[in-house]
């Protein structure tokens, strides 16, 4: 018998899971045969389980209550976005997509980040260079967005630049003048904008025909707003859009669609609100994170009343289901009881240590390789940065991703001597939760690397052959002191970022972060359903094309 690869049982038991949910939250006569029935998928970008509240989410709740409640839902690791999106557009790990994080290095320039070989993702110009240079490699697998138009449904796309093209990069050549068009609708915070806030192209789509007019009508504005915190005023507009011109254009079509709607919030609200700035409670559970989730709610509302209103309920499954949790950022290593008083950690501080352990020299990334000289209080712009004798030859790159750092090795004969060093000093870091270290570097030889786990255990090899890191460093979680909500909402974890304590992040290996919400009804999901199977967001795909009767 031919024992199975570490991704190989991944992927059975990613598979076992989705045929578990399935099976024990569809009806009947969702196993017999029916007809195709309609499908929203909304994201609500970084919800907790636990933040939801009658207040705060009173539609999250009605789909929890009345329709399937899952709960033991996972985020895939890391918990990050742009991770996450990849992975709930085709079903596949990180390792097969590709998109292992929000800021990847790439080992080639990119054109939309100013010739970065470092860069942010969440970008349609970005995401657009990247699958033409990695064509083979970056998104490889069919989306369910894609095997839906190839069935001859009609797909709708709105939401959050960065996740929402994931979904369907085609898409991003959408004329959006019909939902009839060829490629579907795709709007996001840069359609209609030529250029973004950055001042670089957005290479994005814009609203023609008769629906740019109608979306007029209904929004009093061509152009869409920019994000906010709470981010109400953008996704009040898209909501609009949703609701009253493209959901009545779906429904007079007459033909089975599929809407994947990602909304911003509550993650924008919950990375930017200052409620609680330089304290750890509440951190990312006071009043505007909250409204972040009330925000995002009303975008759930709006899309349920316009189907109601358009008779399309009892035609149409809804799934719910969260990217990743969240944290509250800490700069500072806690004591025993998770007290915070030591110095906090500067941006750039795992960069720094880097440097200080291969003996090289600091460049930034994300500004041309500029020198970095942290003795005169300089750091790295985004945290990340190249170490070396030159930015042209580093011994090493380090990628921030806030919670979740890499590292890549310069290829050599010292490489693994060099990864083995690198893992020795990081378990003794105060900073380290998880560690993870690449698979071709154990050569059968694990024990040189007590201490970290293949990276293979969590997705993060498979059939992508885009850069890998050679490390992957998940930064510690703790509970605040003094913090009363319970486990999760009282998480925090170290970060490398720019955000300040009290903020919020997410991308670490916690049960906070791993911990998204999960929810579903409509005509295939049994009412009042409650399933404790593990599930998650690798599980979304493979159920959605069942119900759609799709091939992936």
């Amino acid at each position: 018998m031919v024992r199975p690869t570490q991704n190989e049982r991944f992927h059975i038991m990613k598979r076992l899971f989705s045929a578990l949910a399935v099976l024990a939250v569809l009806t009947p006569a969702a196993l017999a045969a029916r007809p195709v029935h309609n499908l929203v998928v909304f994201v609500p970008d970084g919800l907790r389980y636990d933040s939801v509240t009658p207040e705060n989410g009173p539609i999250f709740l009605k789909i929890r209550r009345e329709g399937v409640d899952f709960t033991n839902s996972h985020s895939v690791y890391p918990t990050l976005t742009t991770v996450n999106a990849s992975v709930i557009a085709t079903g596949h790990l990180p390792g097969d997509t590709g998109d292992y994080g929000n800021t990847l290095y790439f080992g080639t320039p990119i054109p939309c980040a100013n010739g970065a070989a470092v860069t942010f993702l969440e970008s349609d110009c970005i995401l657009r260079d990247v699958k033409a240079k990695f064509p083979r490699d970056y998104l490889a697998q069919t989306t369910l967005i894609q095997a839906a138009r190839q069935a001859g449904m009609n797909t709708v796309i709105v939401g959050k630049q960065g996740p929402a093209a994931i979904q369907f990069l085609p898409a991003l050549d959408a004329k959006n003048e019909s939902v009839e068009e060829p490629l579907g609708i795709f709007i996001d915070d840069a359609t209609g904008r030529k250029i973004g806030p950055d001042g670089l192209p957005t290479k994005s789509t814009s609203l023609g025909g008769a629906i740019a007019g109608e979306a007029f009508a209904a929004t009093g504005t061509d152009a869409i707003p920019f994000a906010s915190v709470p981010n109400e005023t953008q996704q009040a507009y898209e909501r609009a859009v949703v609701s009253q011109v493209l959901i009545p254009r779906l429904k007079e079509s007459g033909k089975p669609f599929v809407l994947l709607f990602w909304s911003r919030d509550p993650d924008t609200t919950q990375h930017g609100a200052l409620d609680s700035a330089g304290r750890l409670v509440p951190g990312i559970n006071g009043i505007t994170p909250h409204q972040g989730i009330a925000n995002a709610d009303a975008s759930l509302k709006s899309i349920l009343d316009a189907l109601k209103l358009n008779g399309l309920t009892d035609t149409t499954n809804v799934i719910v289901a969260a990217d990743h949790g969240f944290s509250t950022i800490s700069h500072a290593i806690p004591t025993a009881d998770g007290a915070t008083s030591g110095l906090p950690l500067p941006l750039g501080f795992f960069a720094f240590d880097v440097a200080k352990w291969l003996g090289g020299n600091l460049y930034d990334p994300a500004r041309a390789g500029a020198r970095i000289d942290p003795a005169s209080g300089e750091h790295p712009q985004d945290g990340g940065a190249l170490v070396g004798p030159s930015p042209d030859a580093p011994k090493a790159v380090v990628v921030s991703n806030g919670t979740a750092d890499f590292i890549h090795l310069a290829d050599g004969p010292e490489k693994r001597n060099t990864a083995k060093m690198l893992i020795a000093k990081l378990i003794e870091a105060p900073y380290t939760g998880a560690l993870f270290v690449n698979d071709r570097l154990i050569e059968g030889k694990p024990e040189d690397f007590a201490g970290a786990l293949p990276m293979s255990e969590v997705g993060l090899l498979g059939s992508s052959k885009m850069p890998n890191p050679d490390i992957v460093v998940g930064f510690r979680t703790f509970d605040a002191k003094g913090c009363t909500l319970g486990t999760l909402l009282c998480a925090v974890e170290i970060s490398d970022t720019g955000l300040v304590t009290g903020q919020g992040m997410h991308g670490s290996l916690g049960r906070a972060d791993t911990r998204n919400f999960m929810a579903a009804m409509g005509p295939d999901f049994k009412a009042g359903a409650v399933v404790a199977t593990p599930v998650g967001n690798a599980d979304i795909a493979p159920t959605a094309a069942h119900l759609l009767d799709l091939n992936l």
